[in-house]
């Protein structure tokens, strides 16, 4: 006997929204602050010159950081800083201050057409996840009343398509992965990873492309 769907999730990012220029518009807010905030220092020029150093030096001290993408921003600006010469006080408080600017922005998302009328048509009969590997809050979005849960990769340390993520947000929602369908736009993090946990798999791929097992 088929099991009745009772949880819909949803990636967001290049899902529910394009994503690209609310992540533009993000990243030109923190740097404005840190403009602001440092004028005489030269710190796009240094993040642009040392970028792959300090992101190797983030992760090989806290390997973890590759599933807190938040926390890895902002440890990002804090060792630009300490690099500038700023000292650690200075250096913490303003690597926060330039992510909440970063953050602030993050959500000021252009949702896809009709994305808006469709989650207020199945939120009528269904429970709605949000399930993403970035850092959005689909809390802070104007969509966040369609939503009973809103889950993060970077809440668990672990991230799609890992199968380990998937169950945990299902045994929050107190649903067995056959009662779930995950829709995203990634094959391998959103199609393959709900189908290996158990659940059912909706592809949204607008350049077109099947799957055979979603």
């Amino acid at each position: 006997m088929t099991a009745s769907v009772r949880l819909i999730t949803f990636d967001l990012d290049d899902t529910l929204w394009d994503v690209k220029p609310a992540l533009v518009a993000a990243d030109a807010a923190q740097w404005r602050y840190l403009t602001a905030r440092f004028p005489k220092e030269p710190l796009r020029e240094l993040a642009d010159q040392q970028a792959g150093t300090l992101r190797a030096e983030i992760l090989a001290e806290k390997p973890i950081l590759a599933h807190y993408i938040s926390q890895f921003r902002e440890a990002f600006i804090y060792r630009l800083l300490l690099r500038s010469g700023q000292s650690k006080t200075t250096a913490a408080e303003a690597a926060s201050e330039a992510f909440a600017a970063f953050y602030a922005e993050r959500h000021k998302v252009a949702l896809f057409e009709d994305a808006a009328t469709a989650l207020s048509t199945i939120s009528q009969d269904y429970l709605l996840g949000a399930l993403t590997n970035g850092n959005a809050d689909v809390r802070k979005t104007p969509i966040s009343s369609y939503f009973s849960y809103a889950w993060r990769a970077e809440e668990f340390g672990i991230s799609k398509p890992d199968i380990l993520l998937f169950h945990r947000v299902f045994e929050q929602a107190g649903v067995a992965a056959n009662e779930v369908i995950h829709v995203g736009d990634c094959h391998n993090n959103d199609v393959a990873g709900a189908v290996a946990a158990g659940a059912k798999a909706v592809w949204f791929n607008p350049d077109g492309g099947t799957s055979d097992i979603a």
